[in-house]
């Protein structure tokens, strides 16, 4: 038992170092980085201006009829580079009865047990004359990169696409759940590999266990037969007080016809 208190308390010091969070400042983007292709009937990526950046800063309510969804492209399982550009494709449905223009695309990044402690702003994009008709969908690029100091981890990705109506702000959020961040290069992430180490450890512990219950038990097995053969042992030696008398010497009459 000794033996596996430490063996636990040595995990949950290795565990220390890997479930702490980093509280990353967002860094600062290369214009570069944001500018591409045409989108939607001559809409532009371009950077986020002084006027939208006002519009994305209010709290805006949904449109009626506006429906949104959110794909990763190739990226199933949601791994994000730390440092490194990411790419996910939003999609805009217009069941409305007014032409949609599509202002921007912002998200940020939390931790998963508070929404309230903002981890990173990401990028804003803006996206000049994207207009959207009724009765058609459109899908708009959305790259973009955490902190390259930011620790590995699992984080919450709040994504918004921002969009206005008839010259009526409003936004909606395409995404709302968890993305797995881990170093730049690698497939896993280091906490990923740290839950394998833990696992592979709490099975050799109960290997362990096992183990000991069963030579525990074979040892009892072991003290009972002992038992067992002193009992005969006894039995034998209680015709020794019948020795010279005529009961001894009946059975061994019987005993020598017998052979």
């Amino acid at each position: 038992m000794k033996t596996l208190r430490v063996l636990f308390l040595a995990l949950l010091l290795l565990a220390s170092p890997l479930l702490q969070v980093a509280r990353c400042q967002s860094n600062s983007e290369d214009p570069a980085n944001t500018v591409g292709d045409s989108v939607e009937e001559g809409g532009e990526v371009g950077v986020i201006g002084d006027d939208e950046q006002d519009v994305a800063d209010v709290v805006l309510s949904s449109a009626p009829g506006i429906e949104t969804v959110c794909v990763f492209p190739k990226n199933s399982a949601k791994l994000v580079s730390a440092g490194e550009e990411t790419e996910l494709l939003v999609g805009l449905k217009n069941d409305g009865q007014s032409a949609v223009g599509v202002i921007g695309i912002k998200a940020s990044l939390h931790l998963p047990f508070d929404h309230q402690l903002l981890v990173q702003n990401l990028t804003m994009l803006s996206f000049n004359n994207a207009s959207i008709p009724t009765s058609v969908q459109a899908t708009f690029p959305y790259i973009f990169a955490v902190s390259k100091f930011l620790q590995p981890g699992t984080f919450d990705l709040v994504g918004t696409i921002i969009y206005e109506i008839d010259e009526q702000p409003y936004q909606s959020v395409f995404y709302n759940g968890t993305i797995e961040v881990v170093e730049s290069g690698s497939l896993v992430s280091s906490e990923s590999v740290f839950l394998v180490v833990l696992g592979i450890a709490l099975l050799l512990l109960l290997g362990v266990w096992v183990h000991s219950q069963v030579q525990r038990l074979t040892k009892k097995t072991k003290k009972v037969a002992k038992v067992e053969v002193g009992t005969r042992s006894v039995d034998a030696s209680l015709d020794e007080w019948l020795e010279g008398t005529s009961l001894a010497k009946s059975s061994s009459g019987k005993s020598k016809k017998k052979n």
